[in-house]
């Protein structure tokens, strides 16, 4: 992908790392992956990150424990989360590799962390999104609080489009590499190394990576407690 031009204005600071920009001059196109189906990364591009796939099966039990155990009906989840209902049985019944963007709106529906599901199905779980990798580095609850710590990748090219998460939950992105943008889809903000980006992610938001280099980041999402 060439490099995107600069923007000749300067950025409007907002706090210590963040800077807001025109989206329609900085962001790559941003676009959502196909639910129930793992997206490659663009030719030349790479986004393996160190950690174990998680198993399908072992995921799909526990989304379909997760929905039974709120007496919601396949198809009245499949509804609610946008996803088709072929899409969501082949989920629960482990015969598809589910995507990021398919696990956020499932568990968001199921008013859980994304950790839920991902129990048991690997030490260190991977997933992956249209252009996002993650690894599972740590769980922890505080008081009012769970808290999931991922080792994140973003690979350069056209951005990832994620579903809203749960009411009040925020992430909290640190860059090690590259030129990440992310952020609520209407204004997203960006950083480059060293930079921290903070925002409500219960709304539609992106991750992209700006320019031809590969983002490596720390992502810490924060689900509030009952």
């Amino acid at each position: 992908m060439p490099q995107l031009p600069p923007d000749p204005r300067p950025p409007d600071p907002t706090p210590a790392g963040h800077f807001r920009y025109d989206v329609r001059k900085r962001v790559p196109p941003v676009e959502p992956a196909t639910a129930g189906t793992t997206i490659q990364p663009a030719p030349g591009t790479t986004t393996q990150v160190a950690g174990t796939e998680a198993d399908p099966a072992t995921v799909g039990r526990q989304v379909r424990a997760l929905r039974e155990a709120r007496g919601i009906s396949l198809s009245a989840l499949a509804r609610r989360a946008g996803v088709g209902k072929a899409t969501l049985s082949g989920l629960e019944n482990g015969t598809r590799n589910p995507t990021l963007e398919t696990l956020n709106t499932v568990t968001a529906q199921l008013g859980v962390p994304l950790t839920a599901v991902l129990a048991g199905a690997a030490a260190t779980p991977t997933v992956h999104g249209a252009a996002v990798s993650a690894v599972l580095l740590e769980v922890f609850d505080d008081a009012d609080a769970t808290y999931e710590l991922y080792r994140m990748r973003v690979a350069p090219g056209p951005g990832q489009l994620s579903p809203a998460h749960q009411s009040g939950v925020t992430e909290h992105a640190t860059v090690f590499a590259g030129m990440l943008c992310a952020g609520p889809a209407d204004a997203p903000l960006t950083a480059g190394v060293g930079g921290h980006l903070r925002w409500n992610s219960d709304v539609p938001h992106v991750y992209a990576a700006i320019g031809d280099e590969e983002v490596a980041a720390s992502l810490l999402l924060r689900y509030p407690g009952k």
